[in-house]
Protein backbone atom coordinates (compact mmCIF):
# COMPACT_ATOMS: atom_id res chain seq x y z
CA UNK A 1 0.00 0.00 0.00
CA UNK A 2 2.80 2.39 -1.00
CA UNK A 3 2.58 5.61 -3.01
CA UNK A 4 3.64 3.68 -6.10
CA UNK A 5 0.61 1.49 -5.89
CA UNK A 6 -2.52 2.03 -8.05
CA UNK A 7 -3.93 5.50 -7.86
CA UNK A 8 -1.02 7.85 -8.74
CA UNK A 9 -1.60 11.36 -7.40
CA UNK A 10 -4.51 10.72 -5.07
CA UNK A 11 -5.02 14.32 -3.89
CA UNK A 12 -7.10 15.28 -6.93
CA UNK A 13 -9.22 12.16 -6.68
CA UNK A 14 -9.85 12.05 -2.94
CA UNK A 15 -13.12 13.98 -2.99
CA UNK A 16 -14.46 11.99 -5.94
CA UNK A 17 -13.50 8.66 -4.37
CA UNK A 18 -15.03 9.55 -1.00
CA UNK A 19 -18.27 10.50 -2.75
CA UNK A 20 -18.24 7.19 -4.62
CA UNK A 21 -17.65 5.35 -1.35
CA UNK A 22 -20.50 7.23 0.32
CA UNK A 23 -22.82 6.32 -2.56
CA UNK A 24 -21.71 2.67 -2.61
CA UNK A 25 -21.85 1.91 1.10
CA UNK A 26 -24.96 4.00 1.67
CA UNK A 27 -26.94 1.71 -0.60
CA UNK A 28 -26.65 -1.26 1.77
CA UNK A 29 -27.87 -2.19 5.23
CA UNK A 30 -26.10 -5.52 5.74
CA UNK A 31 -22.49 -5.10 6.94
CA UNK A 32 -21.18 -7.80 4.61
CA UNK A 33 -22.71 -5.89 1.68
CA UNK A 34 -21.20 -2.62 2.96
CA UNK A 35 -17.71 -4.18 2.96
CA UNK A 36 -18.20 -5.71 -0.47
CA UNK A 37 -19.23 -2.30 -1.86
CA UNK A 38 -16.29 -0.62 -0.11
CA UNK A 39 -13.89 -3.17 -1.57
CA UNK A 40 -15.11 -2.75 -5.15
CA UNK A 41 -14.86 1.06 -4.85
CA UNK A 42 -11.43 1.30 -3.22
CA UNK A 43 -9.66 -1.63 -4.90
CA UNK A 44 -8.74 0.35 -8.05
CA UNK A 45 -6.92 3.03 -6.02
CA UNK A 46 -5.70 1.35 -2.82
CA UNK A 47 -3.86 -1.92 -2.37
CA UNK A 48 -5.28 -4.11 0.41
CA UNK A 49 -6.21 -7.75 0.96
CA UNK A 50 -8.55 -7.59 3.94
CA UNK A 51 -11.03 -5.14 5.41
CA UNK A 52 -12.28 -5.71 8.93
CA UNK A 53 -14.92 -4.01 11.06
CA UNK A 54 -14.70 -4.41 14.85
CA UNK A 55 -17.05 -3.03 17.51
CA UNK A 56 -16.24 -2.08 21.10
CA UNK A 57 -17.95 -4.09 23.85
CA UNK A 58 -16.59 -2.80 27.14
CA UNK A 59 -13.01 -4.00 27.49
CA UNK A 60 -13.29 -6.22 24.43
CA UNK A 61 -13.30 -5.53 20.71
CA UNK A 62 -15.56 -7.88 18.75
CA UNK A 63 -15.00 -8.55 15.06
CA UNK A 64 -18.32 -7.77 13.42
CA UNK A 65 -17.58 -8.42 9.74
CA UNK A 66 -14.60 -9.08 7.47
CA UNK A 67 -13.85 -9.28 3.76
CA UNK A 68 -10.77 -11.32 2.79
CA UNK A 69 -9.49 -11.29 -0.78
CA UNK A 70 -9.09 -14.86 -2.06
CA UNK A 71 -10.88 -16.35 0.96
CA UNK A 72 -14.51 -16.48 -0.01
CA UNK A 73 -17.35 -16.62 2.46
CA UNK A 74 -19.52 -19.70 2.01
CA UNK A 75 -23.19 -19.36 1.13
CA UNK A 76 -24.95 -18.27 4.31
CA UNK A 77 -21.69 -18.42 6.29
CA UNK A 78 -21.51 -16.14 9.31
CA UNK A 79 -18.56 -13.94 10.23
CA UNK A 80 -17.95 -16.21 13.20
CA UNK A 81 -17.67 -19.30 11.00
CA UNK A 82 -15.40 -17.49 8.54
CA UNK A 83 -13.12 -16.28 11.33
CA UNK A 84 -13.06 -19.74 12.86
CA UNK A 85 -11.78 -21.16 9.57
CA UNK A 86 -9.26 -18.36 9.19
CA UNK A 87 -7.95 -17.57 12.66
CA UNK A 88 -6.80 -20.30 15.06
CA UNK A 89 -4.35 -18.53 17.39
CA UNK A 90 -6.83 -17.24 19.97
CA UNK A 91 -9.59 -18.96 21.93
CA UNK A 92 -12.28 -16.71 20.53
CA UNK A 93 -11.33 -15.32 17.09
CA UNK A 94 -14.20 -12.87 17.26
CA UNK A 95 -12.89 -11.00 20.30
CA UNK A 96 -9.71 -9.16 21.30
CA UNK A 97 -8.90 -7.43 24.56
CA UNK A 98 -8.81 -3.72 23.68
CA UNK A 99 -5.24 -3.54 25.04
CA UNK A 100 -4.13 -6.17 22.49
CA UNK A 101 -5.43 -4.28 19.47
CA UNK A 102 -4.40 -0.95 17.84
CA UNK A 103 -7.87 0.36 18.67
CA UNK A 104 -6.48 1.26 22.11
CA UNK A 105 -4.33 3.90 20.36
CA UNK A 106 -6.98 5.17 17.94
CA UNK A 107 -9.38 5.62 20.85
CA UNK A 108 -6.90 7.83 22.69
CA UNK A 109 -5.83 9.99 19.77
CA UNK A 110 -8.76 9.79 17.37
CA UNK A 111 -6.09 9.34 14.66
CA UNK A 112 -5.21 6.40 12.40
CA UNK A 113 -2.69 3.86 13.66
CA UNK A 114 -0.24 2.79 10.94
CA UNK A 115 2.05 -0.21 10.89
CA UNK A 116 4.17 -0.17 7.71
CA UNK A 117 6.10 -3.40 8.36
CA UNK A 118 4.89 -6.11 10.71
CA UNK A 119 8.15 -8.04 10.37
CA UNK A 120 10.11 -5.30 12.07
CA UNK A 121 7.43 -3.79 14.31
CA UNK A 122 4.85 -5.75 16.26
CA UNK A 123 3.20 -4.33 19.34
CA UNK A 124 -0.07 -6.18 19.88
CA UNK A 125 -1.37 -9.75 19.86
CA UNK A 126 -3.35 -8.54 16.86
CA UNK A 127 -0.05 -7.85 15.04
CA UNK A 128 1.31 -11.37 15.62
CA UNK A 129 -1.86 -12.93 14.26
CA UNK A 130 -1.82 -10.69 11.20
CA UNK A 131 1.84 -11.56 10.44
CA UNK A 132 1.20 -15.28 10.94
CA UNK A 133 -1.45 -15.07 8.22
CA UNK A 134 0.82 -13.38 5.73
CA UNK A 135 -0.04 -9.72 6.24
CA UNK A 136 2.84 -7.22 6.31
CA UNK A 137 1.18 -3.87 6.95
CA UNK A 138 -2.07 -2.26 8.02
CA UNK A 139 -3.88 0.96 8.78
CA UNK A 140 -6.39 0.98 11.66
CA UNK A 141 -8.92 3.81 11.58
CA UNK A 142 -11.36 4.76 14.35
CA UNK A 143 -15.08 4.44 13.80
CA UNK A 144 -16.90 7.21 15.63
CA UNK A 145 -20.34 8.68 16.05
CA UNK A 146 -21.87 11.21 18.39
CA UNK A 147 -20.67 10.24 21.82
CA UNK A 148 -17.24 9.04 20.72
CA UNK A 149 -15.52 6.01 19.15
CA UNK A 150 -17.43 2.74 18.88
CA UNK A 151 -15.01 0.56 16.92
CA UNK A 152 -12.44 0.41 14.17
CA UNK A 153 -12.01 -0.31 10.47
CA UNK A 154 -8.79 -1.91 9.27
CA UNK A 155 -7.14 -2.21 5.88
CA UNK A 156 -4.53 -5.01 5.81
CA UNK A 157 -2.06 -5.71 3.02
CA UNK A 158 0.21 -8.66 2.28
CA UNK A 159 2.92 -6.17 1.25
CA UNK A 160 4.92 -3.62 3.21
CA UNK A 161 3.40 -0.17 3.16
CA UNK A 162 4.70 3.38 2.97
CA UNK A 163 1.71 5.59 3.57
CA UNK A 164 1.64 9.13 2.24
CA UNK A 165 -0.40 11.93 3.81
CA UNK A 166 -2.77 11.82 0.82
CA UNK A 167 -3.42 8.10 1.28
CA UNK A 168 -4.06 8.45 4.98
CA UNK A 169 -6.33 11.44 4.36
CA UNK A 170 -8.34 9.42 1.85
CA UNK A 171 -8.77 6.54 4.29
CA UNK A 172 -9.76 8.95 7.05
CA UNK A 173 -12.47 10.34 4.82
CA UNK A 174 -13.54 6.82 3.97
CA UNK A 175 -13.71 5.90 7.67
CA UNK A 176 -16.07 8.82 8.28
CA UNK A 177 -18.42 7.47 5.62
CA UNK A 178 -18.06 3.89 6.88
CA UNK A 179 -18.78 4.99 10.47
CA UNK A 180 -22.21 6.18 9.37
CA UNK A 181 -22.83 3.06 7.27
CA UNK A 182 -21.73 0.74 10.09
CA UNK A 183 -23.89 2.57 12.64
CA UNK A 184 -26.87 2.21 10.29
CA UNK A 185 -26.09 -1.46 9.69
CA UNK A 186 -25.81 -2.16 13.42
CA UNK A 187 -29.12 -0.41 14.03
CA UNK A 188 -30.65 -2.46 11.21
CA UNK A 189 -29.28 -5.69 12.73
CA UNK A 190 -30.72 -4.76 16.12
CA UNK A 191 -34.13 -3.98 14.63
CA UNK A 192 -34.02 -7.16 12.57
CA UNK A 193 -33.07 -9.14 15.67
CA UNK A 194 -35.97 -7.65 17.63
CA UNK A 195 -38.33 -8.37 14.74
CA UNK A 196 -37.10 -11.96 14.54
CA UNK A 197 -37.52 -12.35 18.28
CA UNK A 198 -41.06 -11.02 18.10
CA UNK A 199 -41.85 -13.48 15.32
CA UNK A 200 -40.41 -16.32 17.40
CA UNK A 201 -42.37 -15.16 20.44
CA UNK A 202 -45.58 -15.00 18.39
CA UNK A 203 -45.05 -18.53 17.11
CA UNK A 204 -44.29 -19.75 20.62
CA UNK A 205 -47.35 -17.99 22.01
CA UNK A 206 -49.58 -19.47 19.31
CA UNK A 207 -48.17 -22.89 20.10
CA UNK A 208 -48.68 -22.22 23.81
CA UNK A 209 -52.33 -21.27 23.26
CA UNK A 210 -52.92 -24.51 21.37
CA UNK A 211 -51.20 -26.60 24.04
CA UNK A 212 -52.70 -24.88 27.06
CA UNK A 213 -54.87 -27.13 29.21
CA UNK A 214 -58.59 -26.56 29.32
CA UNK A 215 -58.55 -25.17 32.84
CA UNK A 216 -57.24 -21.62 32.98
CA UNK A 217 -57.79 -20.64 36.62
CA UNK A 218 -56.72 -22.09 39.93
CA UNK A 219 -60.04 -23.28 41.35
CA UNK A 220 -60.68 -24.17 44.97
CA UNK A 221 -60.40 -22.91 48.53
CA UNK A 222 -58.90 -25.78 50.49
CA UNK A 223 -56.22 -24.98 53.07
CA UNK A 224 -53.45 -26.60 51.00
CA UNK A 225 -54.46 -24.60 47.91
CA UNK A 226 -54.64 -21.34 49.88
CA UNK A 227 -51.08 -21.94 51.10
CA UNK A 228 -49.92 -22.49 47.52
CA UNK A 229 -51.61 -19.29 46.30
CA UNK A 230 -50.05 -17.31 49.14
CA UNK A 231 -46.60 -18.55 48.12
CA UNK A 232 -47.29 -17.65 44.47
CA UNK A 233 -48.21 -14.10 45.49
CA UNK A 234 -44.94 -13.74 47.41
CA UNK A 235 -42.56 -15.08 44.78
CA UNK A 236 -44.25 -13.80 41.59
CA UNK A 237 -43.06 -10.14 41.82
CA UNK A 238 -39.43 -11.23 42.20
CA UNK A 239 -37.00 -12.61 39.60
CA UNK A 240 -36.27 -15.68 41.73
CA UNK A 241 -35.95 -19.10 40.11
CA UNK A 242 -38.85 -21.35 41.13
CA UNK A 243 -39.00 -25.14 41.29
CA UNK A 244 -42.54 -26.56 41.19
CA UNK A 245 -42.96 -30.10 42.45
CA UNK A 246 -46.12 -32.12 42.11
CA UNK A 247 -47.63 -35.31 40.78
CA UNK A 248 -48.71 -35.67 37.16
CA UNK A 249 -51.93 -33.79 36.48
CA UNK A 250 -51.84 -31.50 39.53
CA UNK A 251 -51.52 -28.31 37.48
CA UNK A 252 -47.82 -27.40 37.66
CA UNK A 253 -48.01 -25.55 34.35
CA UNK A 254 -51.00 -23.62 35.65
CA UNK A 255 -48.91 -22.48 38.63
CA UNK A 256 -46.13 -21.35 36.27
CA UNK A 257 -48.64 -19.27 34.30
CA UNK A 258 -49.95 -17.73 37.53
CA UNK A 259 -46.41 -16.73 38.58
CA UNK A 260 -45.65 -15.23 35.18
CA UNK A 261 -48.93 -13.28 34.97
CA UNK A 262 -48.24 -11.68 38.36
CA UNK A 263 -44.60 -10.83 37.60
CA UNK A 264 -42.99 -7.71 36.06
CA UNK A 265 -42.32 -9.90 33.00
CA UNK A 266 -46.03 -10.45 32.31
CA UNK A 267 -45.84 -8.23 29.21
CA UNK A 268 -43.37 -10.62 27.55
CA UNK A 269 -43.68 -14.25 26.56
CA UNK A 270 -43.91 -17.29 28.78
CA UNK A 271 -42.16 -19.99 26.77
CA UNK A 272 -42.76 -23.62 27.67
CA UNK A 273 -40.47 -26.59 27.01
CA UNK A 274 -41.57 -30.11 27.96
CA UNK A 275 -38.20 -31.80 28.30
CA UNK A 276 -39.70 -35.28 28.60
CA UNK A 277 -41.42 -34.91 25.23
CA UNK A 278 -38.21 -34.10 23.33
CA UNK A 279 -35.64 -36.60 21.99
CA UNK A 280 -32.55 -36.20 24.18
CA UNK A 281 -30.35 -35.40 21.18
CA UNK A 282 -32.55 -32.40 20.26
CA UNK A 283 -32.87 -30.77 23.69
CA UNK A 284 -29.72 -28.64 23.31
CA UNK A 285 -30.91 -27.29 19.96
CA UNK A 286 -34.39 -26.66 21.34
CA UNK A 287 -33.07 -24.68 24.31
CA UNK A 288 -30.13 -22.85 22.74
CA UNK A 289 -30.87 -22.87 19.01
CA UNK A 290 -28.46 -23.83 16.25
CA UNK A 291 -26.58 -22.39 13.30
CA UNK A 292 -27.17 -23.50 9.74
CA UNK A 293 -25.25 -26.71 9.07
CA UNK A 294 -24.55 -27.36 12.76
CA UNK A 295 -25.75 -30.94 12.33
CA UNK A 296 -27.51 -33.11 9.77
CA UNK A 297 -30.90 -31.58 9.07
CA UNK A 298 -29.99 -28.08 10.31
CA UNK A 299 -30.98 -26.39 7.03
CA UNK A 300 -31.19 -22.89 8.49
CA UNK A 301 -30.34 -20.90 11.58
CA UNK A 302 -32.85 -21.36 14.39
CA UNK A 303 -33.31 -19.40 17.60
CA UNK A 304 -33.75 -21.48 20.74
CA UNK A 305 -36.21 -21.11 23.59
CA UNK A 306 -33.78 -19.08 25.72
CA UNK A 307 -33.64 -16.48 22.94
CA UNK A 308 -37.41 -16.54 22.45
CA UNK A 309 -37.97 -16.05 26.19
CA UNK A 310 -35.51 -13.14 26.50
CA UNK A 311 -37.09 -10.56 28.78
CA UNK A 312 -39.78 -13.05 29.76
CA UNK A 313 -40.11 -16.40 31.50
CA UNK A 314 -38.95 -19.88 30.48
CA UNK A 315 -40.92 -22.80 31.90
CA UNK A 316 -38.88 -26.03 31.88
CA UNK A 317 -41.32 -28.85 32.52
CA UNK A 318 -40.07 -32.30 33.60
CA UNK A 319 -36.65 -30.91 34.55
CA UNK A 320 -35.76 -34.23 36.15
CA UNK A 321 -35.46 -35.80 32.68
CA UNK A 322 -32.34 -33.79 31.71
CA UNK A 323 -29.22 -35.78 30.86
CA UNK A 324 -26.03 -35.08 32.85
CA UNK A 325 -24.56 -33.19 29.89
CA UNK A 326 -27.58 -30.93 29.57
CA UNK A 327 -27.62 -30.38 33.32
CA UNK A 328 -24.12 -28.88 32.99
CA UNK A 329 -25.20 -26.70 30.05
CA UNK A 330 -28.28 -25.42 31.89
CA UNK A 331 -26.26 -24.69 35.02
CA UNK A 332 -23.88 -22.55 32.99
CA UNK A 333 -26.73 -20.48 31.52
CA UNK A 334 -28.29 -19.97 34.95
CA UNK A 335 -24.95 -18.87 36.42
CA UNK A 336 -23.51 -16.77 33.59
CA UNK A 337 -26.68 -15.59 31.82
CA UNK A 338 -25.17 -16.39 28.41
CA UNK A 339 -24.89 -19.25 25.91
CA UNK A 340 -23.95 -20.09 22.32
CA UNK A 341 -26.13 -21.66 19.64
CA UNK A 342 -25.18 -25.20 18.64
CA UNK A 343 -22.50 -24.92 15.95
CA UNK A 344 -21.87 -21.22 16.68
CA UNK A 345 -19.33 -19.27 18.69
CA UNK A 346 -21.20 -16.00 19.20
CA UNK A 347 -22.01 -15.49 22.87
CA UNK A 348 -25.67 -14.56 23.34
CA UNK A 349 -26.74 -12.78 26.51
CA UNK A 350 -30.05 -13.81 28.02
CA UNK A 351 -32.38 -12.15 30.50
CA UNK A 352 -34.77 -14.94 31.38
CA UNK A 353 -36.58 -16.00 34.53
CA UNK A 354 -36.59 -19.78 34.81
CA UNK A 355 -39.44 -21.73 36.35
CA UNK A 356 -38.83 -25.48 36.46
CA UNK A 357 -41.22 -28.30 37.29
CA UNK A 358 -40.93 -31.99 38.05
CA UNK A 359 -42.94 -34.91 39.35
CA UNK A 360 -39.77 -36.54 40.67
CA UNK A 361 -38.20 -36.28 44.10
CA UNK A 362 -35.12 -34.31 43.02
CA UNK A 363 -33.51 -34.57 46.44
CA UNK A 364 -33.61 -38.32 46.05
CA UNK A 365 -32.32 -37.99 42.48
CA UNK A 366 -29.39 -35.94 43.82
CA UNK A 367 -28.66 -38.48 46.57
CA UNK A 368 -28.61 -41.31 44.02
CA UNK A 369 -26.33 -39.39 41.64
CA UNK A 370 -28.80 -38.79 38.80
CA UNK A 371 -29.17 -35.03 39.28
CA UNK A 372 -26.46 -32.45 39.97
CA UNK A 373 -26.57 -31.01 43.45
CA UNK A 374 -25.38 -27.55 42.29
CA UNK A 375 -28.11 -27.41 39.64
CA UNK A 376 -30.73 -28.54 42.16
CA UNK A 377 -29.84 -25.72 44.55
CA UNK A 378 -29.74 -23.23 41.68
CA UNK A 379 -33.26 -24.24 40.60
CA UNK A 380 -34.86 -24.64 44.01
CA UNK A 381 -34.24 -21.14 45.32
CA UNK A 382 -38.00 -21.00 45.95
CA UNK A 383 -39.60 -24.47 45.92
CA UNK A 384 -43.36 -24.86 45.55
CA UNK A 385 -45.35 -28.04 46.12
CA UNK A 386 -48.64 -28.46 44.26
CA UNK A 387 -50.90 -30.66 46.41
CA UNK A 388 -52.46 -33.75 44.80
CA UNK A 389 -56.22 -33.81 44.43
CA UNK A 390 -56.61 -36.45 47.16
CA UNK A 391 -55.38 -33.76 49.61
CA UNK A 392 -57.99 -31.32 48.27
CA UNK A 393 -61.21 -33.31 48.71
CA UNK A 394 -63.00 -30.13 49.80
CA UNK A 395 -62.27 -28.61 46.39
CA UNK A 396 -63.82 -31.45 44.37
CA UNK A 397 -67.43 -30.13 44.37
CA UNK A 398 -66.24 -26.72 43.16
CA UNK A 399 -64.01 -28.29 40.51
CA UNK A 400 -66.82 -30.57 39.31
CA UNK A 401 -69.17 -27.59 38.92
CA UNK A 402 -66.45 -25.61 37.15
CA UNK A 403 -65.63 -28.31 34.61
CA UNK A 404 -69.24 -29.37 34.13
CA UNK A 405 -70.47 -25.86 33.31
CA UNK A 406 -67.63 -25.21 30.87
CA UNK A 407 -67.84 -28.56 29.12
CA UNK A 408 -71.62 -28.49 28.98
CA UNK A 409 -71.56 -25.09 27.29
CA UNK A 410 -69.08 -26.41 24.75
CA UNK A 411 -71.26 -29.40 23.88
CA UNK A 412 -74.52 -27.46 23.91
CA UNK A 413 -75.86 -29.27 26.95
CA UNK A 414 -77.15 -27.94 30.25
CA UNK A 415 -76.08 -29.41 33.58
CA UNK A 416 -78.00 -28.09 36.59
CA UNK A 417 -76.87 -30.46 39.33
CA UNK A 418 -74.54 -33.33 40.23
CA UNK A 419 -75.92 -36.59 41.56
CA UNK A 420 -75.18 -36.79 45.29
CA UNK A 421 -73.91 -40.39 45.27
CA UNK A 422 -71.65 -39.62 42.30
CA UNK A 423 -70.18 -36.60 44.09
CA UNK A 424 -69.57 -38.66 47.24
CA UNK A 425 -67.84 -41.32 45.15
CA UNK A 426 -65.61 -38.70 43.55
CA UNK A 427 -64.69 -37.22 46.92
CA UNK A 428 -63.77 -40.67 48.26
CA UNK A 429 -61.68 -41.56 45.18
CA UNK A 430 -57.88 -41.10 45.32
CA UNK A 431 -57.53 -39.53 41.80
CA UNK A 432 -54.17 -40.95 40.64
CA UNK A 433 -54.34 -38.68 37.60
CA UNK A 434 -55.31 -35.69 39.76
CA UNK A 435 -57.12 -32.72 38.20
CA UNK A 436 -56.41 -33.91 34.67
CA UNK A 437 -58.17 -37.19 35.43
CA UNK A 438 -61.08 -35.37 37.08
CA UNK A 439 -61.49 -33.13 34.03
CA UNK A 440 -61.55 -36.14 31.69
CA UNK A 441 -64.09 -37.98 33.84
CA UNK A 442 -66.39 -34.95 33.95
CA UNK A 443 -66.10 -34.53 30.19
CA UNK A 444 -67.20 -38.12 29.72
CA UNK A 445 -70.08 -37.62 32.18
CA UNK A 446 -71.26 -34.55 30.26
CA UNK A 447 -71.13 -36.37 26.94
CA UNK A 448 -73.16 -39.30 28.32
CA UNK A 449 -75.66 -37.17 30.25
CA UNK A 450 -79.24 -37.61 28.99
CA UNK A 451 -80.73 -34.91 31.20
CA UNK A 452 -79.62 -32.02 33.40
CA UNK A 453 -78.16 -34.26 36.11
CA UNK A 454 -74.50 -35.24 35.92
CA UNK A 455 -73.69 -38.71 37.24
CA UNK A 456 -70.88 -41.23 37.17
CA UNK A 457 -71.42 -44.33 35.08
CA UNK A 458 -70.08 -47.74 36.17
CA UNK A 459 -66.42 -48.27 35.37
CA UNK A 460 -65.57 -44.59 34.92
CA UNK A 461 -63.09 -44.60 37.80
CA UNK A 462 -60.04 -46.85 38.00
CA UNK A 463 -61.37 -48.69 41.04
CA UNK A 464 -58.36 -51.00 41.19
CA UNK A 465 -55.83 -48.17 41.45
CA UNK A 466 -53.70 -48.31 44.59
CA UNK A 467 -51.62 -45.48 46.01
CA UNK A 468 -47.95 -46.19 46.83
CA UNK A 469 -47.76 -48.20 50.06
CA UNK A 470 -51.42 -49.21 49.96
CA UNK A 471 -52.50 -52.84 50.24
CA UNK A 472 -52.96 -54.55 46.85
CA UNK A 473 -56.48 -54.65 45.51
CA UNK A 474 -58.31 -57.92 45.57
CA UNK A 475 -57.93 -59.82 42.27
CA UNK A 476 -61.62 -59.71 41.46
CA UNK A 477 -61.59 -55.88 41.42
CA UNK A 478 -59.37 -55.80 38.36
CA UNK A 479 -62.30 -56.73 36.13
CA UNK A 480 -63.82 -53.28 36.42
CA UNK A 481 -60.54 -51.71 35.64
CA UNK A 482 -60.08 -53.99 32.61
CA UNK A 483 -63.48 -53.04 31.27
CA UNK A 484 -62.74 -49.33 31.71
CA UNK A 485 -59.39 -49.55 29.92
CA UNK A 486 -60.80 -51.64 27.07
CA UNK A 487 -63.69 -49.21 26.64
CA UNK A 488 -61.34 -46.27 26.29
CA UNK A 489 -58.96 -48.20 23.99
CA UNK A 490 -61.96 -48.96 21.80
CA UNK A 491 -62.71 -45.22 21.60
CA UNK A 492 -59.08 -44.35 20.75
CA UNK A 493 -58.62 -47.32 18.37
CA UNK A 494 -55.84 -48.71 20.51
CA UNK A 495 -53.87 -45.49 20.82
CA UNK A 496 -52.36 -45.05 24.31
CA UNK A 497 -50.15 -41.94 24.04
CA UNK A 498 -50.76 -38.53 22.48
CA UNK A 499 -53.37 -35.81 22.99
CA UNK A 500 -56.20 -38.13 21.87
CA UNK A 501 -54.75 -41.26 23.47
CA UNK A 502 -56.23 -43.45 26.18
CA UNK A 503 -53.79 -42.24 28.86
CA UNK A 504 -55.02 -38.66 28.53
CA UNK A 505 -58.66 -39.72 28.59
CA UNK A 506 -58.11 -41.82 31.70
CA UNK A 507 -56.00 -39.09 33.31
CA UNK A 508 -52.99 -41.32 34.07
CA UNK A 509 -49.35 -41.31 32.86
CA UNK A 510 -48.66 -43.28 29.69
CA UNK A 511 -46.18 -45.52 31.53
CA UNK A 512 -48.78 -46.34 34.21
CA UNK A 513 -51.41 -47.27 31.65
CA UNK A 514 -48.98 -49.37 29.60
CA UNK A 515 -48.04 -51.24 32.78
CA UNK A 516 -51.68 -51.96 33.59
CA UNK A 517 -52.37 -53.09 30.02
CA UNK A 518 -49.53 -55.61 30.30
CA UNK A 519 -50.61 -56.70 33.78
CA UNK A 520 -54.19 -57.26 32.65
CA UNK A 521 -52.96 -58.94 29.44
CA UNK A 522 -54.99 -56.63 27.23
CA UNK A 523 -54.12 -56.77 23.53
CA UNK A 524 -54.32 -53.09 22.60
CA UNK A 525 -53.57 -53.87 18.96
CA UNK A 526 -56.88 -55.62 18.45
CA UNK A 527 -58.63 -52.28 18.87
CA UNK A 528 -56.84 -50.83 15.80
CA UNK A 529 -59.32 -52.63 13.59
CA UNK A 530 -62.42 -51.41 15.38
Amino acid sequence: MSSEKPGGDMTENNTRIILEVAKAVGAHLELSDVLAALTSTLKPVVNFDLIGIAILEGELLRVQSIHIEGFERGVGESTGSLMERYVTEIDDPLKFPVSEHPVCETMKSGQPFICADLESRRRFLHDDICLNHGFRSYVSMPLAKQGGPFGSIEFLSREKGSYTAEQVQLLRGVSDMVSLAVANALAYEEIKGLKDQLQVENLMLQDEIVQRSNYEEIVGSSASLRRLIASIEKVAPTDTTVLINGETGTGKELVAHAIHRRSPRAGRALIKVNLAALPKELIASELFGHEKGAFTGAMQQRAGRFEAANGGTLFLDEIGELSPEMQVALLRVLQEKEFERIGGNKTIKTDVRVIAATNKDLQREVAEGRFRMDLYYRLSVFPLRVPPLRERADDIPVLVDYFASRLAARTGKRVRQVERSSLETMQAYSWPGNIRELQNVIERCVILADNEVLRLEPGMLLSGYQQPGARPAAPEKSSGMRAEIEAVLRETRGRVAGPQGAAVRLGVPVTTLESRIRKLKINKHEFHRN
